[in-house]
């Protein structure tokens, strides 16, 4: 029986081999080594985005999310076709694998030696049964069964079926046959095979089946069907995940965006990059032109296949496609294309996308021109404006006609004249009949020209472009000089030489403020300058127009400035009286603001005296100048009355108090200062005092410098009736007394203690002349025009001659009036004045009669040989005679009246201990003798004893 079953195993071995399923196919070396470089690749290049939330991955309204659910889907559907493919095939692969074993099964043992002789043996069950069971085991079948052609079972996997009869579809195998059917048996649903068996004539002596039921192949479907499922939900997991790695990455590329979205972008991408009138370029990182919208093309005339190639083979211009393919960032580069001027934009496109850049066109050719135009109204207006600010600095009217020609030049014309009418000059109002002007300024031109040179008076031509602008009042242009004529009657002399010199447009403007005519400004262009046009007509008229105001502005305060001149120098001493006292020397300088109210001034007094005052007044202008001529008035009036600096400047004080407090003045003057010294050149004392006012330096012979303390009063007006004090210093002969204003000494700069110390300086050294002395001073002390006014006052004193001073003492008697009379006359001869001896014995005698009658002691009699002769008879009392007429019956009064007769000048002077009557009398004859008449008359009533 092991022959019978050795066959059979090795079939069955063969079958099962056949069975199992091919081992997978491997890649190929090539495919294997991309596969791996893919991943590495994957794997090493880092994400340029966080990833995305799954939630994000999974949502419909983002492309990826919408190509993630769809890919899902269909790999879902796929793996469930594949399982249900899988599950139907493994079915049908079951039955049929049943087909196969179990007809193999049944050929095989059909075949199997000694079946034939098992069968005819006696007892064949016996010897078959073992067999079959044996070998059904070894099949995986459900039975080998042997039925003789009358249907006995002769071996069955049921032994209780042996021997018996069995009705089956066995007819096929009887006619020798072998077939497989499926039907219902006693197993239930089989496969069943049946083969016949054969003897060795080729009869059929008996049929095997082997069957197989539907219950078992289905359950080796089963027990495959968990591996299809497993292998099923790797597929779809591993589906799964592809497909969101994918969308992963399509989700970072479209940035979330959703369908909708990405439509609308790419229909505002085309429509802004095709419609918008920009040029539009972007270049790849190797200077590769990638893209190019309409208008770029038609800018650069680019060829229709131009993407690709690299910028550099486009034939653009060489700068325009040098910048393009640099990469390097521009705003607004100007360059040439053909006849365009663009303005190119390049931006890189890191971080927005791959390397690159993106490159702007503006076509610019228009907005050139405007923007020239935009350039020119622009520097109309600011030179305007510099004309504003530089056309008007002084109040000048040449220095103001001047700035008008340089500020237009070059910048507006190529040279600018400026004619103004003498008047105007002058600071005076303009005439009505305007016949010439004078040439005042002219700038653009170097060297000889043919142009009116400055000074030169024009003369206006009837037919000429001035007449005409005076005519019209206003502007008149000769766009083209040689194409018109009526210029050349105003320029008939150098009308050539103004062509030759390239001079070839000119506009004429009068120069109008409030409503009258000043002047005349010429603007000329030649050589390569455009001529002038309408619109710079306007500009013309309005920059004169601004430049007339500033020049009447000029005119006006010029007009102003002299009056205040005039008044000031009218008010101011002309010349320094003659005196014996003092040399004097004197320096006045006004302030950059103008007339001032600073004065001095030296006034001769009687007993050979002099009297220096120095005075300031606070403010500038008119009222200034006005208020320094009161007061000088006043000094001087109030000197008249031979009074003491102290009382002087009291009188000055209450004057200028009642004047501060007048309700019919406009304008008070407190503040005003006052400085008064009288010096007596027969004693050598100066006596001063001073209001508010800087007290006087003194510079000895030796040339030391020192600064009296004169006590201080209050400034003019600020009294409040309060004494003032004096000092009295003794000089020696050659001493220079310096009285100044505070200008000299303060100023911005400069503190008074500090200009005091450099006026030391000044005045130290050796013996000067007073005009040295101020020309040292002046030049140390103000370099520069002061902004205050100053006053310098200097005078170096002089000494009587002790040999011209005659004195006596007279006793209180009428008999001394003879004595003394008789030495005077002798004196006066010494002195070889005989001529004026009668006169002076006829005052001297009224004089010294009156003091004897009237005077109290000590009474004192002094002869002063000076410029004239100085007669004074002094007394202990403070009575001060009057002159009058005496009536015809009067016996006496008429004395005085011969005083005043013959002497030029007469008066009393009161001092601490009295009072002193003096009379000056002009030298050799200075006063005309009366008349014969009178002096009869006068002689008549004359006698030693006097009246």
């Amino acid at each position: 029986m092991s022959n019978l079953l050795g066959p059979f195993r090795r079939w069955l071995l063969r079958s099962t081999t056949s069975t199992s399923p091919p081992p997978s196919r491997p890649r190929s070396g090539h495919h294997q080594e991309q596969h791996e470089q893919d991943e590495q690749q994957e794997h090493a290049q880092p994400p340029r985005e966080k990833p995305q939330r799954l939630s994000s991955l999974l949502s419909a309204r983002s492309v990826a999310g919408e190509v993630f659910l769809l890919q899902l889907a269909v790999v879902v559907l796929l793996v469930v076709a594949a399982v249900v493919a899988l599950v139907v095939q493994a079915r049908s692969y079951a039955m049929l694998d049943a087909r196969h074993r179990t007809l193999a099964a049944a050929g095989t043992f059909a075949e199997s030696p000694g079946i034939v002789a098992a069968l005819r043996s006696p007892h064949p069950s016996a010897v078959l049964q073992p067999s079959a069971q044996a070998a059904r085991k070894i099949a995986g079948v459900d039975g080998i069964n042997v039925y003789t052609l009358d249907g006995v079972t002769v071996a069955h996997s049921d032994p209780r079926q042996i021997g018996k009869r069995v009705v089956g579809p066995f007819a096929g195998a009887a006619a020798g046959k072998s077939f497989t059917e499926t039907f219902e048996g006693s197993l239930g649903r089989s496969v069943v095979s049946v083969v016949p068996v054969k003897d060795a004539g080729g009869r059929v002596i008996a049929v095997v089946s082997s069957p197989v039921t539907v219950q078992n192949v289905q359950s080796m479907v089963n027990r495959q069907l968990p591996v299809v499922l497993g292998t099923a939900a790797a597929v779809l997991a591993l589906s799964a995940g592809g497909t969101a790695l994918v969308s992963r990455r399509l989700l970072r590329r479209t940035h979330g965006l959703g369908p909708a979205e990405m439509t609308r972008m790419y229909e505002h991408h085309d429509a802004v990059l095709h419609a918008v009138r920009e040029g539009v370029l972007i270049v790849g990182g190797g200077g590769r032109l990638l893209l190019a919208n309409d208008e770029a093309r038609r800018l650069l005339d680019l060829p229709v296949n131009a993407e690709g190639l690299p910028v550099t083979d486009l034939g653009l211009e060489e700068g325009i496609a040098d910048s393009i393919a640099s990469g390097r960032s521009a705003t607004d580069e100007l360059h040439m294309a053909a006849d365009r001027l663009l303005a190119v934009n390049i931006r890189p496109t890191d971080p927005y996308g791959q390397a690159g850049t993106v490159v702007t066109l503006r076509d610019t050719t228009e907005l050139r021109a405007l923007t020239g135009r935009a350039e020119v109204a622009r520097e109309r207006l600011k030179l305007l404006y510099d004309a504003g600010v530089q056309v008007g600095t002084t109040l000048n009217v040449e220095r103001t006609a001047v700035e008008l020609a340089e500020v237009a030049v070059p910048r507006f014309a190529d040279v600018v004249t400026v004619d103004l009418l003498d008047p105007v000059l002058r600071g005076e109002e303009p005439p009505e009949v305007i016949t010439g002007m004078r040439r005042t300024a002219v700038a653009g031109l170097r060297g000889d020209h043919p142009l009116s040179p400055v000074g030169e008076l024009i003369r206006f031509a009837p037919a000429g472009p001035m007449a005409a602008a005076l005519a019209g009042g206003h502007a008149v242009l000769e766009a083209d000089l040689r194409a018109t004529r009526h210029w050349r009657s105003q320029n008939q002399a150098n009308a050539v030489q103004i062509l030759d010199r390239g001079f070839h447009s000119l506009i004429v403007v009068p120069l109008r403020a409030r409503g009258v005519v000043l002047g005349m400004a010429g603007y000329w262009r030649g050589q390569d300058s455009p001529p002038f046009g309408e619109e710079d007509v306007s500009f013309a008229e309005e920059l004169t127009a601004r430049a007339a105001l500033s020049v009447d502005n000029a005119r006006r305060y010029t007009r102003e400035h002299n009056m205040a001149v005039t008044l000031q120098r009218s008010l101011l001493p002309r010349g320094v009286p003659e005196q014996s006292a003092v040399e004097v020397a004197h320096r006045y300088l006004p302030a950059r603001a103008g007339v001032g109210g600073d004065w001095f001034d030296v006034i001769p007094l009687p007993g050979a005296r002099v009297a220096l005052v120095v005075g300031d007044v606070v403010g500038h202008g008119l009222h200034a100048a006005a208020t320094m001529g009161r007061l000088r008035t006043a000094v001087y009036n109030f000197s008249t009355l031979d009074l003491p600096p102290d009382e002087l400047l009291s009188h000055l004080d209450e004057l200028v108090a009642h004047i501060d407090t007048d309700e019919q003045e406009w304008q008070g003057i407190t503040g005003a200062t006052c400085l008064c010294a009288i010096y007596d050149p027969v004693s050598g004392q100066v006596t001063a005092a001073t209001t508010g006012h800087p007290g006087p330096a003194l510079v000895r012979p030796d040339g030391t410098v020192s600064f009296p303390e004169v006590p201080v009063s209050p400034p003019l007006g600020l009294g409040a009736g309060m004494p003032i004090e004096t000092v009295t210093v003794t000089l020696p002969e050659g001493s220079r007394l310096a009285l100044f204003t505070d200008g000299l000494i303060e100023s911005r700069d400069r503190d008074p203690d500090a200009g005091l110390a450099a006026l030391r300086t000044a005045l130290a050294g050796p013996a000067r002349t007073p005009e040295e002395t101020c020309t040292v001073v002046i030049d140390a002390m103000l370099p520069t025009r002061p902004s205050d006014d100053v006053a310098l006052l200097v005078a170096r004193t002089r000494l009587l001659d002790p040999a011209r001073i005659a004195e006596w003492d007279v006793a209180p008697d009428p008999a001394a009036v003879s004595p003394v009379r008789n030495a005077c006359a002798r004196r006066l001869a010494d002195w070889g004045l005989e001529d004026i001896a009668f006169t002076t014995e006829l005052i001297l005698s009224e004089l010294i009669t009156n003091a004897i009658r009237y005077g109290t002691e000590p009474i004192r009699v002094r002869l002063l040989y000076d410029r004239s002769l100085v007669c004074e008879v002094s007394d202990g009392s403070s009575t001060s005679p009057h002159m009058r007429r005496a009536d015809a019956t009067d016996e006496g009064g008429r004395g005085l009246f011969l005083v005043a007769q013959f002497a030029e000048r007469w008066g009393t002077r009161y001092t601490a201990r009295g009072k002193i009557i003096w009379s000056e009398q002009a030298l050799h004859g200075g006063v005309a003798a009366p008349g014969a008449d009178l002096g009869e008359a006068l002689l008549a009533g004359w006698d030693d004893e006097g009246v």
